[in-house]
C-alpha cells in the first residue's frame, strides 16, 4: 500500500434549532416536525488523507472522543456509503470531537454531513451524478440538514428542507450543555403528543416542544436556560433540538463573550462554545 498525500479538511458545524414544532406522531414511530435549523461557524473537525488501497480508517481524538472509534460511527457510515461511487481510492479519516455526544446540536449527523462534503472533493465525485440527498437521509433524519449546513425551515421528520433567510447570519450566538446525556429516542417518547400548532413567521411564536420532556429527563436543563437568560444583551434563549445543549442570540460578540466567561466561571463542569451563525 502507497499513501497518497493530499489531506483535506471539513469542519461539522454545530447544529441549533431556532424552533421546533412537535406535530403528530407518525404510524412508523417517527415525529411530524416543523422547524428552523440554523448552523453555527464552529464544531467538530474532520480531517482525510487518501490512500491507493480502497482501505477507510477512522481515528477519534478531542474532548468528547471516548468511545466512538467504531465501523458503527456515522462518518465510518457516511464513508462507506460514499465509496462506491468514488474511483476506488479510500481514506484515513480523523475526527476531532469537540461537540458533546446526545447533545441536540447535530453531533453524529453534522459529522455524517461533514464525510460526505469531504470525501466528495478527496474522491472527486460530482454531487449530481449520485442521488446524494437519498444517501444523506440514509443516514439520519437531520443529515440533509447538516449537509447544507445554511439557514432552513425543515418539515416532516426534517428531511423536506427549504433555505430561508431570517437576516440572522453572523449573529454571535453562545452554547451551553450541563454535560448530562439527553438521548433524543426518549425525548420523544416522552411528549405529550398535543399539536400546539404550526411554525409561523413571528419569532414570538417560536418554541421547542421537546423542552419540556427534556427537562423532566434532565433536570439540570433548567439551570442552563436560566443562566441564559440571565445573560445581558441574550435573547431567544431555549433548548436546541432534544437537549441538554441550550442557546442564546446576542446582539454583539462582546455580550456573548462576557456571558460566556460568567457562565464558565460559575460551572465550571459545564461546556460552553461561542460562535456566530452562518
Amino acid at each position: 500500500m502507497t499513501a497518497l498525500t493530499d489531506m483535506a479538511t471539513e469542519t461539522a458545524y454545530a447544529k441549533i434549532n431556532l424552533a421546533l414544532h412537535v406535530r403528530a406522531r407518525r404510524k412508523d414511530g417517527y415525529h411530524d416536525i416543523e422547524t428552523l435549523f440554523a448552523f453555527v461557524d464552529a464544531g467538530d473537525r474532520l480531517d482525510a488523507t487518501p490512500r491507493d488501497d480502497g482501505a477507510i480508517t477512522l481515528s477519534v481524538e478531542g474532548p468528547f472522543a471516548a468511545g466512538l472509534d467504531g465501523d458503527d460511527n456515522l462518518v465510518m457510515r457516511a464513508a462507506h456509503a460514499l465509496q462506491p461511487y468514488g474511483n476506488g481510492i479510500g481514506a484515513d479519516l480523523r475526527l476531532i470531537k469537540n461537540l458533546p455526544v446526545a447533545a441536540g446540536i447535530g453531533g453524529g449527523s453534522a459529522d455524517a454531513a461533514a464525510a460526505l462534503r469531504l470525501l466528495l472533493r478527496l474522491w472527486d465525485i460530482r454531487p449530481m451524478a449520485i442521488d446524494l440527498p437519498a444517501i444523506a437521509l440514509s443516514l439520519g433524519a437531520d443529515v440533509p440538514a447538516c449537509l447544507a449546513s445554511i439557514t432552513l425551515r425543515g418539515s416532516g421528520v426534517g428531511e423536506r428542507l427549504e433555505p430561508v433567510d431570517l437576516g440572522m447570519s453572523g449573529m454571535p450566538v453562545l452554547l451551553v450543555n450541563p454535560l448530562v446525556p439527553c438521548p433524543t429516542g426518549p425525548v420523544f417518547k416522552a411528549w405529550d403528543r398535543v399539536d400546539r400548532g404550526a411554525l409561523g413567521d413571528d419569532p414570538q411564536g417560536w418554541r421547542n416542544d421537546l423542552e419540556a420532556p427534556a427537562l423532566a429527563l434532565v433536570s439540570e436543563i433548567g439551570a442552563v436556560l436560566e443562566a441564559l437568560q440571565a445573560a445581558e444583551g441574550a435573547s431567544m434563549a431555549r433548548m436546541s433540538g432534544s437537549g441538554a445543549t441550550c442557546f442564546a442570540l446576542f446582539e454583539d460578540a462582546e455580550a456573548c463573550d462576557f456571558a460566556r466567561q460568567s457562565i464558565d466561571a460559575a460551572h465550571p463542569g459545564w461546556w460552553t462554545m461561542a460562535g456566530t451563525l452562518r
